[in-house]
């Protein structure tokens, strides 16, 4: 499962004094949960534009915090500067970046913008997907007449804030909060230093498009060919070439590869060819991953890879390296985000997780073991499908393969979140019987706590042979039509899941003792008998095709 991180790129009124600036940015980083990403302050603009990630609870309160402190700090009524702007906090967009909807989004949008109005007293218009009625979704239509004609504004009906008083806030002025699509500032690289043909080439692809004469003389609008991209040309005398300059406003619309091959489409046509790109800040994941598996399809190759192994097509179709080296790390979110020096066990080499293993620790024991072994079985029916997807006079069937390999790998990434969590939900037994229990509260809490850390403890290790069970789909099929000189390493495959299962359910077992009459741990143990009876089956089932199998070598 994508863990669940949104963005929050609130835009403050202040872009001169970075005492004022880092007074803000300090309450966003005292949440436990938020990264801090970017502090982007402009002197002319009188502005400083920062970017935050996190858990959602824990950015829409860091959020919250911010706006707080902006109301506190920053005094609209001495702010003068070049760019539109109606209020300290003059916009708070939250953005989802994996694993939380646009939909999910829009709810914690409007919930921040009910608290700044109802505890701060402050004016908030929603706009974009936030919006409650649709002349708000411009932020334009919201913030027109800016923080000079916010006091009449809000004397309008038509103009009453979504949440907060219609009254005019002198100091903190109004907020706009909303929940937009992910942005990615993206510029490719031409083999020309001429600005005017990258301009023609950025305009062929923008959404805009460009103004022409029809056959009547009159100006026309012709728009690109690329939806929510908004696009220019220019000279980097840096780099001493010109770029396109994009930004991609909604990459699910079109993302990064869709945009990137399009302009070398364009190129040339025009006589320019592109040489490479760059990211400009950040990107998410699977925006990545999505480019990696757009390329190797392009080839006709198998998209169940490993991660690192898609982000390396991707840098290297895009040009991504082609003007820095391109660090997953540090361009990232999601690997930006992780907290160094905190290894997962998932993250330790084999010989490190073995000697985990071995310890004196009761955790990770056989759970967490089970899990990883269940990983296994189903990266060895991933391998056959990748093998097979490019096995010698079988071309016609690569797509084949490849959609078996790319189920195997989502089926991995779920049981290899199962290994840790296997034993998190063993530390949180250990953390539960170390509660208080002085006083009869504290002991109802601490029984309370203790039956959920033992029904989690008997949910995970089933939820382990749940996933690993849908593997020998996979291997079955691998084992049957795969490539015969692979077949028995579909086997191993089946019988590593088959372990995994066994192992998981004794797990259930042991730790549901003394629970059986709970009806949720009753359901789930007849669930797993019933499961490793299926379990016994699929892998006998196999065996006989690879048996079969090897006796047609």
């Amino acid at each position: 499962m994508a863990r669940r991180i949104l963005e929050c790129v609130p835009n403050f009124s202040e872009g001169r004094d970075m005492s004022v600036i880092r007074q803000i940015t300090d309450v966003i980083e005292s949440v436990e949960g938020v990264k801090l990403l970017d502090i982007d302050p402009g002197k002319d603009t009188n502005r400083t534009v920062v970017t935050f990630v996190g858990d959602p609870e824990a950015v829409t309160e860091a959020a919250f915090l911010a706006v707080k402190k902006a109301s506190e700090i920053i005094d609209m009524s001495k702010h003068h500067g070049e760019h539109p702007r109606m209020g300290a906090t003059d916009v708070c967009p939250l953005v989802p970046v994996s694993g939380i909807t646009m939909e999910e989004t829009v709810v914690y949008a409007r919930k921040l913008a009910e608290r700044i109005g109802n505890e701060l007293g402050i004016p908030v218009y929603c706009y974009e997907n936030a919006a409650l009625e649709e002349k708000r979704r411009n932020l334009a239509n919201c913030r027109a007449g800016e923080y000079e004609g916010l006091k009449e504004k809000l004397c309008d009906p038509v103009w009453k804030p979504d949440f907060g008083p219609a009254i005019f806030n002198a100091r903190s002025g109004a907020t706009a909060v909303g929940a937009r699509d992910f942005l990615v500032a993206f510029n490719i690289n031409l083999n020309t230093t001429s600005t005017r043909r990258a301009n023609a080439i950025a305009y062929d692809v923008r959404e805009k498009g460009r103004n022409v004469k029809n056959e009547k003389g009159e100006e026309i609008s012709v728009p690109g060919t690329l939806k929510s991209v908004k696009a220019i040309g220019w000279y980097i005398e840096e780099y001493g070439i010109a770029q396109i300059s994009m930004n991609l406003t909604n990459i699910s619309v079109t993302p990064v590869h869709i945009a990137f091959d399009e302009v070398c489409r364009k190129a040339d046509a025009r006589g320019v060819r592109v040489t490479g790109s760059e990211l400009v800040g950040l990107i998410p994941l699977k925006a990545m991953l999505d480019a990696g598996k757009y390329f190797l399809e392009k080839q006709q190759r198998s998209s169940g890879v490993s991660d690192s192994e898609l982000i390396k097509i991707a840098v290297k179709s895009m040009g991504l390296d082609d003007l820095h080296p391109f660090e997953p790390q540090e361009k990232i979110i999601e690997y930006v985000m992780a907290e160094k020096g905190k290894k997962q066990l998932v993250d330790l080499d084999l010989r490190s997780f073995m000697e985990t293993v071995a310890s004196e620790s009761p955790a990770p024991g056989g759970g967490s073991v089970s899990a990883y072994i269940g990983t296994l079985g189903v990266a060895l029916g991933t391998m056959v499908a990748n093998l097979s997807s490019h096995k010698k006079g079988w071309d016609d069937r690569w797509k084949e393969f490849s959609d078996w390999a790319v189920k195997g790998k989502d089926i991995q990434n779920r049981l290899l979140d199962l290994v840790d969590e296997d034993t998190a939900a063993y530390n949180r037994i250990i953390m539960a019987n170390r509660l208080p229990k002085k006083t009869d509260e504290e002991h109802r809490i601490r029984k309370n706590a203790v039956s959920e850390a033992y029904r989690n403890a008997i949910a995970v290790p089933y939820k382990v042979m749940e996933t690993a069970f849908e593997g020998f789909e996979i291997v079955k099929q691998m084992a049957k039509d795969g490539n015969p000189a692979s077949v028995t390493d579909a086997a191993v495959g089946g019988l590593a899941i088959l372990s995994c299962i066994r192992g998981a359910f004794l797990n259930v077992r042991i730790n549901a003792l003394g629970m059986e009459t709970d009806p949720f741990v009753k359901d789930i143990i007849m669930k797993g008998k019933s499961l490793e009876n299926k379990a016994f089956n699929e892998e006998r089932s196999i065996m006989e095709i690879v048996d079969r199998q090897i006796g047609n070598i």
